[in-house]
């Protein structure tokens, strides 16, 4: 089984892959990272979710072994990125934009696959949605210009509003999208924003 075909299973796209193989099959390795406290219910659902995925496909701790990190602050996740990194696995999943991002910067030769990233381009991860390049592909969970439908559509529903607020992250290039008033010009209710970290 060749590596791209590893990462494409990751990634959700292939259906099975043939489970007959030498009685000496090689243990595949994959590391994770969650930007999370371990037993976090949404990520622990997600690494559940794709265990189980795995073993549906065929593979079990006979043919794969699964090196999870968990990381609850930026320096646990960069720690652990590195970490991951030098088991030298044959492919990475990496939770979020903060784990992606961690794993990219720590290897830029063993293949990564990204979950839960809501604009991969213009996180930087990867050139095109077309044609990723590099060692990093995955799935994004939306599109970010979403969220400028999301402002139009409240202004449908409630047309009287004239003030809404948004707590985002200053460091995320995502929000300035939503936080642009030419990209909100049909829904036009913001007039205050709140950035995360904020005492005000």
């Amino acid at each position: 089984m060749r590596r791209r075909e590893f990462i494409t299973l990751l990634g959700g796209a292939a259906a099975a892959w043939p489970l007959t193989a030498p009685a000496q099959e090689r243990v595949r390795h994959v590391g994770v990272l969650v930007p999370a406290a371990a037993g976090t219910p949404l990520w622990q659902g997600f690494v559940a979710a794709f265990r189980e995925e795995l073993q549906k496909l065929g593979w079990s701790p006979r043919n794969v072994a699964i090196q999870e990190r968990w990381g609850a602050n930026a320096e646990q996740v960069r720690s652990h990125a590195a970490e991951l990194v030098a088991m030298a696995p044959d492919v990475l999943l990496g939770g979020g934009a903060t784990g992606s991002r961690a794993l990219l910067q720590a290897t830029r030769t063993i293949p990564i696959v990204f979950a839960f990233v809501p604009d991969p381009v213009a996180l930087g991860f990867v050139s095109s949605l077309a044609r990723p390049g590099g060692n990093i592909t995955g799935f994004a969970n939306y599109e970010v210009g979403i969220g400028v439908k999301w402002l139009e559509l409240l202004k449908q529903i409630a047309p009287d509003v004239s003030r809404v607020e948004i707590i985002y992250d200053p460091a995320n290039p995502l929000a300035a999208e939503i936080r642009s008033r030419k990209a909100c010009r049909s829904a036009d209710p913001i007039r205050h924003q709140v950035r995360v970290g904020d005492q005000s």
